[in-house]
């Protein structure tokens, strides 16, 4: 991982940093109680990523993924305006590959708005494929495509 970033497992106790961080990222943001859930829930990754040496880090990213068998999709991923083409978004996709693949998944799903120059290009330098595709799939009318990452 690039020096000055940070990846670490989320729990319930950070349910609130979780929700700030999905607002910061998303017009439709979780709340805390959403964040609870999915960070207690058998099964579920949370990681939230910094950005800055130790005193002057700041939180900048999460990305929550469930596992089910042998198989696990992202549910959300982002990165706050201010931490974004640091390398966050990549360290975090990083980390929840390696944990992924250590709990026994062999393929992880990802979905990504049409138009999303930067995560699609995140994606696709990490391997994976396009599957599929949800035509409207987001609120403001863009399709989502399905990507698929062999772990």
């Amino acid at each position: 991982m690039a020096s000055g970033l940070n990846v670490r497992e989320a729990g319930p106790l950070d349910a609130a940093v979780l929700a700030a961080l999905h607002r910061d990222c998303f017009e439709r943001p979780w709340d805390e109680a959403a964040m609870t859930q999915f960070a207690a829930a058998p099964g579920t990754l949370c990681l939230i990523g910094s950005v800055g040496e130790a005193a002057s880090s700041r939180v900048g990213g999460l990305l929550i993924a469930r596992k089910a068998d042998d198989e696990a999709e992202i549910l959300t991923f982002g990165v706050t305006p201010s931490c974004r083409n640091q390398g966050l978004g990549t360290a975090l996709l990083q980390t929840a590959v390696e944990r992924l693949r250590a709990s026994g998944a062999k393929r992880l799903f990802l979905e990504v708005a049409d138009g999303n120059e930067a995560a699609l290009r995140l994606y696709r330098s990490c391997g994976a494929t396009p599957v599929g595709r949800r035509q409207g799939y987001y609120a403001h009318g863009a399709d989502a495509a399905i990507f698929s990452l062999a772990l």
